[in-house]
């Protein structure tokens, strides 16, 4: 597993904060493959570790319903190769959990959790995101992708969405593939799997690929509030440009304008954003404004998730990150993933807030 970034891209002692702007990073097939984990900040989490709110039974009844389909994957024996034989159709009980709920109910952690209690070794059970598993399908090829994956015990895939009716069949087709493989399947969403791309797209096209999908899910509703917001004070306000070039003295920060980044961001994949955040321990934005394209958006959405997962405090001048997209985009199709990049930009806002100095 490798990945490369440009000269430019590391930060010498005393030469100032990198630049994210400076990083073009290039990653290979197997670092895809092989990246499909539980990211580090789920790496100690487990169904011990989550903490069901009492008023939300929803929440414990999951724990519970996971931790007899862990139970259930039976012992790790060599894996089944039926990768392209026509095979009869699975059985009628649906071989996929599918948890269902809104944002910062612990859906990840719980997903995280069953990866962590699967019995398989490490290889044979993968984690990723929904765009993390379409970027290894045009990465990998599709064919290539289901061989990779069908000998798997366990694939989790967190964040579930249809955006398009090319994913749309794409997701299908391989869950069906991997399903037939016998490989068991988990997957989180706000979503419930029957209506999928609902607000995307014209959906009742393509009712049959999103019935076949919910038809391999047993359906976990949790209920509860947001724990990023639970008892916490809102966004933090945005700091000065030079509060947030002094934080990006901060040993492993980066320093970037918001506009350069967003520019940087339409050149580079999706699929290397995990690679762009390599070795960067603070971002430091200046001058955040807010985004009205929907190509700049859906692509700051994937950063986001890339620097929650690895835990990135955020320092920032500008707007506020809950005025980042327009109302208009908040009511649109893809509002839920824009939800979930405030929720999380806005926890990182909250980080960052200790590597600011402070006046007086």
């Amino acid at each position: 597993m490798s990945s490369s970034l440009a000269p430019n891209a590391t930060h010498a002692a005393g030469t100032g904060p990198q630049a994210l702007t400076g990083r073009r990073p290039h990653v290979d097939a197997a670092r895809l493959v092989g990246e499909l984990v539980p990211p580090p900040r789920f790496d100690t989490v487990r169904f011990e570790t989550y903490v069901p709110d009492p008023a939300r039974p929803s929440q414990a009844d999951a724990v519970r319903a996971l931790g007899a389909f862990a139970a259930g994957l039976g012992d790790a024996g060599a894996p089944r190769k039926r990768w392209f034989r026509r095979e009869p159709s699975a059985p009628a009980a649906p071989g996929g959990v599918y948890l269902d709920g809104g944002f910062g109910v612990g859906k990840t952690h719980l997903l995280a959790s069953l990866w962590h209690a699967a019995p398989a070794p490490r290889e044979r059970k993968a984690f990723g995101t929904f765009v993390e598993l379409t970027n290894l399908v045009g990465a990998l090829g599709f064919r290539q992708a289901v061989e990779a994956l069908s000998g798997h015990a366990l694939v989790c895939i967190d964040e579930f969405e249809l955006d398009d009716p090319g994913d749309t069949v794409l997701v299908s087709t391989l869950l069906a593939r991997l399903a037939d493989a016998g490989v068991r399947l988990a997957a989180t969403s706000n979503t419930l799997p029957g209506r999928l791309g609902e607000g995307r797209f014209a959906a009742a096209d393509f009712l049959r690929e999103i019935q076949g999908l919910s038809a391999r899910f047993t359906s976990l509703r949790i209920d509860g509030e947001d724990f990023r917001h639970r008892g916490l004070p809102e966004a933090p306000a945005p700091f000065s440009d030079q509060q947030v070039v002094e934080a990006a003295d901060t040993p492993g920060a980066a320093l970037d304008g918001f506009g350069p980044l967003v520019a940087h961001l339409a050149t580079v994949h999706p699929s290397r954003y995990g690679a762009l955040c390599d070795g960067v321990h603070a971002l430091c934005l200046r001058e955040v404004r807010q985004v009205t394209d929907q190509a700049t958006a859906l692509r700051l959405v994937v950063l986001a998730d890339r620097l929650y997962d690895r835990e990135v405090p955020v320092v920032a001048s500008g707007v506020p990150f809950d005025r980042l997209f327009t109302e208009e985009m908040l009511a649109g199709g893809y509002r839920k993933k824009y939800f979930r990049a405030v929720s999380r930009l806005t926890s990182l806002a909250r980080d960052g807030r200790r590597l600011v100095r402070q006046p007086g």
